[in-house]
């Protein structure tokens, strides 16, 4: 069972390691550092996502390979960018006006969006080797099965990042009710729920899913080495291995710093981990690599725009549409005022 002692895991590390203007002065860096990357990273989420959604979903055809995945990573970008605003509120002005269920929302949605991007990018790469190494296959695949996979994505990862959100407390104490996210109160654990819940995410959330991407690399790497198979083109193998070795690249670059951390970072919170300058080192590094994870949201758009053909094509399509469209309104503009006596 949890432990009904409830507290806040920088203040027990700081309290015990460092003096009091030390700590407020590193948790006013965070507070910096969270606001400058969510800036940074929320125009370009929205426009890149709700731009690939707008072309995924109504020009390309759904035919095209791993289509409905790409799909569903665009949603979960979309669904953390959403509420990346009200993030930026609390991290500028340091209260949460919002309620609680607000806010393990947006801190939920963090998490969801985290795992179901890996998921995701696993399956873009299995079904990207599946269908090099088994062309036949591939044309008896049919959409409804991406679409029964994807649902099946979102049950699972939904149900398994709830520990996320049943880790945190509120308090009894007003003022401290109205902090949100990384100054939420987390609750003790017993050891054996601690080592569960820090296997069972490291295993599944980083471990299989990079071992998976790597085998992945691996097999297309080798057909590419041999002959070529019947059905199959060099060309596609060589656009097959560029997907997985991107999806590898994003994979490594956004998720390995969390979760390279975040096995010390368990222990750190649940106190099996008391030599303070690595409890320092370890919770200083801790924000820095949530916000690495969350690039991913401007990271992902970049797979389907330069690695899928038919998204370029189609982007320039409607881009250069869009262009006639407004040069014609405003020659007609133009002709209408030339007109007017």
């Amino acid at each position: 069972m949890m432990s009904s002692t409830n507290a806040s895991y920088t203040e027990v590390i700081n309290s015990n390691c460092t003096n009091k203007t030390a700590y407020d002065q590193w948790k006013d860096s965070m507070n910096t550092l969270y606001t400058y990357v969510y800036v940074f990273i929320f125009i370009p989420g929205l426009i890149g996502n709700s731009l690939a959604l707008w072309v995924l979903c109504r020009f390309i055809s759904k035919k095209t390979k791993a289509i409905i995945f790409m799909i569903n990573l665009a949603i979960a970008d979309l669904a953390h960018v959403l509420s990346l605003p009200l993030r930026i509120y609390y991290y500028i002005n340091h209260t949460w006006p919002f309620g609680k269920g607000l806010c393990l929302l947006c801190f939920y949605l963090k998490y969801l969006n985290m795992y179901a991007s890996i998921a995701f990018l696993v399956c873009i790469s299995i079904q990207r080797c599946a269908f090099l190494m088994r062309p036949f296959c591939a044309r008896r695949w049919l959409r409804r099965y991406d679409v029964r996979i994807s649902v099946a994505v979102w049950l699972v990862v939904g149900l398994c990042c709830t520990p996320f959100i049943l880790m945190r407390s509120s308090s009894s104490d007003k003022k401290k009710n109205e902090t949100c996210f990384k100054d939420l109160p987390t609750r003790k654990l017993d050891l054996g729920k601690a080592v569960a819940i820090m296997s069972f995410a490291e295993l599944l959330g980083f471990v299989v899913p990079l071992t998976i991407i790597i085998l992945c690399s691996y097999f297309i790497i080798q057909s590419l080495k041999q002959s070529s198979r019947p059905g199959v083109s060099v060309n596609d193998v060589r656009k097959a291995l560029r997907m997985v070795l991107v999806c590898t690249g994003v994979f490594l670059f956004c998720f390995a710093p969390y979760h390279i951390n975040f096995l010390m970072y368990m222990m750190v919170s649940q106190g099996l981990i008391t030599h303070c300058p690595l409890q320092d080192a370890v919770n200083k590094f801790h924000p820095i690599s949530l916000c690495i994870a969350s690039l991913n949201c401007c990271l992902n758009p970049l797979i389907y725009y330069f690695l899928t053909t038919e998204f370029q094509q189609q982007l320039s399509r409607q881009g250069s549409s869009i262009l006639r469209g407004r040069l014609m309104s405003m020659e007609s503009t133009s002709s209408y005022r030339e007109a007017l006596p």
